[in-house]
């Protein structure tokens, strides 16, 4: 007999045997399917916020972390800033000693349209510097990026995303338009594609799941027009230690106040090791200067080593993962339980298969393969359950609620673990099967 034939077959023993025991059956199926329910939908959450963002790269991207706070407060061991003081992230951008650099902050512009009858509204803005775009390959569907000279000279020149784009010009080609933006004229150089990492690892101050920033203004632009910043700020000393001449408080270059977001490029461990030891000699270079009080303390983290650090992944998010698990395993204990009681019941059947000539593999073969069915029944009603859960999920007030969907990589995940789950499940039932001794039961009839 080939496999195809007898896999057939036992698939058809498969069948007749759910029919004669619908009860027990049902049960199997069900014991299964609010496992992989439960299972599936935690899974998928975790899965939502834990995913590499930009897998092609994050090897290469890493987020340098100084600690420039007072002596006031300070406990050995305790993790660094989580952001840069401008003057900080500025000398390092001077310097220029990875492959890219960028600095970064969240923002919020007015937009004036020029179409009648759509009114002034405001958007996310982020304010960065030139490098932004190549070095988390942003793509472009229209123009281009602007470049260090346009930094430099505080050129009024802005990216948009296609959202806004649509919103304002219909979806065209709007490079070399202008929109206002803070009363002020800025004429547009880009338009992107469709860009939305999640999580937004590249700031992970902000909302990380849900909104998307629509305008992207040169940094030094948005200082030079005072535009909003929105984010974290963690400052210390009083504002007497700046200097009289920054004008511009807790954003000033020399104010005491960590705010924004730094990422460097580096393409290979050596200059990964090089940038972390520039790191230590900066550091130490600013303690001598006066700036820094606190002993070396520096960080070079990857883009997963930064999310895992900052706590991407909620702590209730990881409870509910094992806690899901450990029910998935409670369910397979009992379908084991059911499956001992469904097989055994059927000795009689198996004793005379054996004395006809069956072999202890056949029987083996048989019942794991009748195991496996109950999964897979299991696992497509327990895909029913995860949508429920996950629909569930997408009512709750959190950031990441509209982003728990079952994608095509959890759903073969689900099918996976839910025949891998029935065929655990069934080694024991199906091993006691195939030791059933023929004589006995053939001498009990």
């Amino acid at each position: 007999m080939s496999m195809d034939s007898m896999f057939g077959y036992y698939f058809s023993l498969a069948i007749r045997s759910f029919k004669r025991n619908k009860v027990l059956t049902a049960l199997m199926i069900l014991a299964i399917a609010l496992g992989i329910g439960a299972s599936m939908t935690t899974l998928t959450v975790f899965h939502v916020l834990s995913g590499n963002p930009i897998p092609q790269k994050s090897e290469k991207l890493f987020y340098p972390r100084l600690d420039p706070a007072s002596k006031s407060g300070y406990q050995p061991g305790q993790d660094p800033e989580s952001q840069m003081t401008r003057f900080d992230a500025e000398a390092l951008l001077r310097e220029k000693r990875g492959d890219r650099q960028a600095l970064m902050s969240a923002g919020g512009v007015a937009i004036e349209p020029d179409s009648n009858g759509m009114n002034p509204f405001v958007a996310d803005a982020r304010f960065t510097t030139a490098d932004f775009f190549p070095m988390f390959e942003v793509p472009f569907a229209y123009g281009r990026a602007w470049t260090s000279e346009d930094d430099r000279a505080r050129a009024r020149v802005v990216v948009i995303s296609s959202e806004l784009n649509e919103k304002l010009f219909g979806g065209g080609n709007s490079v070399g338009k202008t929109v206002r933006l803070e009363q002020a004229a800025f004429k547009i150089i880009g338009v992107l594609k469709e860009w939305r990492p999640r999580p937004r690892f590249y700031d992970l101050t902000q909302s990380r799941f849900s909104s998307d920033e629509q305008v992207f203004v040169p940094f030094w632009t948005s200082r030079a027009l005072d535009m909003s910043t929105n984010g974290n700020m963690n400052c210390w000393g009083s504002p007497d230690d700046q200097e009289e001449e920054d004008k511009e408080g807790s954003l000033g270059v020399n104010a005491n106040c960590a705010w924004l977001q730094y990422w460097v490029e580096l393409d290979s461990p050596a200059k990964v090791s090089a940038y972390r030891q520039y790191l230590n000699n900066y550091s130490d270079q600013q303690r001598a200067a006066g700036r820094y009080e606190r002993p070396n303390n520096v960080r070079l983290d990857d883009v997963m080593q930064w999310m895992d650090a900052y706590g991407v992944v909620p702590p209730d998010v990881r409870l509910q993962g094992w806690l899901a698990f450990g029910f998935l395993f409670v369910c397979l204990v009992n379908t084991i339980g059911l499956l001992l009681a469904k097989f055994l019941r059927r000795s009689a059947e198996i004793g005379v298969r054996r004395a006809l000539g069956a072999t202890k593999r056949a029987i083996f073969v048989q019942y794991l393969i009748e195991a496996g069915v109950i999964g897979l029944a299991g696992g497509a009603l327990g895909l029913c359950f995860a949508l429920l859960g996950l629909w569930a999920v997408r009512q709750q007030p959190t950031e990441y609620a509209e982003l728990a969907h079952l994608n095509g990589t959890m759903l073969l995940t689900a099918v996976g673990l839910s025949l891998a789950a029935s065929l655990i499940a069934g080694l024991l039932p199906a091993w006691r099967a195939c030791q059933i001794a023929p004589a006995i039961q053939l001498k009990s009839q």
